[in-house]
């Protein structure tokens, strides 16, 4: 596999690629690779005659206090990992690379930005929209491959993508989960052995939510209620959002009609951890 760190030499390849009439999917990450962006790769792959990914710890979505200096990073069993899984080239640019000075231009969604993580992490999805936005115009995929744990950030970069006319189909691919339930995540890295027991009321919480819309519950708040109370029942978690949105506006729905999406922000010690569950057929 090609591992490029330039902007410079990307465009060359892509500029090859595109004489060759070869179809390029892509796959953003941050690094600290697990199974669930391996999962990604391979569907990639489905999709086009060529596979690129990045590996970028992006600090424009960082916020003051959070993890950016801790944030796991191990590029070269990333690499290793990303060619396994059938990437033919990996951008792993320095931060001076995409951001030579800083910034002067705003990306944002703030309608789809402004509950769920938004509201906790001000700012974060349009550092989220920027890079994506630097990446689409560097690559140029014709595809690219995002994970549905991030609904949110999906939903920001799937309507960044249509307002901005980017000739890229966006990709949503399921969450990938241990055999326990938990969302996978380079986070989860961060749990005590105690912790990690714990984080299972996350999944826990989703499903019993999503009985209870199957079972014929249609109101919004008490799908939340059901979600905080589960998560509450954990004594190690803390509940930091729990919300049944609509899963194209991300807004609160009152009262569920065809599909819902559960959403659930929870800290155990010092870890943030996300999940979310579409629920579909409300009838």
């Amino acid at each position: 596999m090609l591992l490029v760190t330039t902007i410079a030499a990307v465009r060359a390849r892509r500029e090859e690629l595109a004489r060759l009439g070869r179809r390029l999917a892509f796959v953003p990450t941050m690094g600290a690779l697990h199974e669930g962006h391996l999962s990604l790769v391979r569907l990639a792959g489905e999709h086009a005659d060529e596979v690129w990914a990045s590996v970028f710890v992006n600090p424009a979505q960082f916020g003051a206090g959070e993890d950016l200096d801790r944030y796991p990073r191990d590029l070269e069993r990333d690499r290793e990992l990303l060619a396994g899984a059938g990437a033919v080239l990996l951008f792993a640019p320095g931060v001076k690379e995409i951001y030579p000075q800083p910034p002067a231009t705003v990306v944002d969604t703030p309608g789809l930005a402004a509950g769920l993580c938004g509201a906790h992490r001000p700012g974060h999805f349009g550092g989220v929209a920027l890079v994506v936005a630097k990446l689409f115009n560097i690559v140029q995929p014709h595809v690219a491959v995002f994970g549905a744990k991030d609904a949110q950030q999906a939903a920001v970069i799937r309507r960044m993508a249509a307002d901005l006319n980017f000739p890229v189909e966006i990709v949503v691919a399921p969450t990938a989960r241990e055999a326990d339930g938990l969302a996978m995540s380079s986070r989860n890295t961060y749990l005590s052995a105690e912790e990690r027991r714990a984080a299972t009321v996350l999944h826990r919480a989703l499903q019993s939510a999503r009985a209870a819309a199957l079972s014929g519950e249609r109101r919004g708040p008490a799908l939340e209620g059901l979600l905080a109370a589960t998560v509450g029942g954990e004594p190690l978690a803390r509940l930091q959002y729990a919300a049944a949105v609509d899963p194209t506006t991300l807004r609160p729905v009152p009262a569920v009609k065809g599909r819902v999406l559960l959403a659930l922000a929870v800290h155990l010690g010092g870890t943030r951890l996300i999940d979310n569950l579409l629920v579909e057929g409300l009838e």
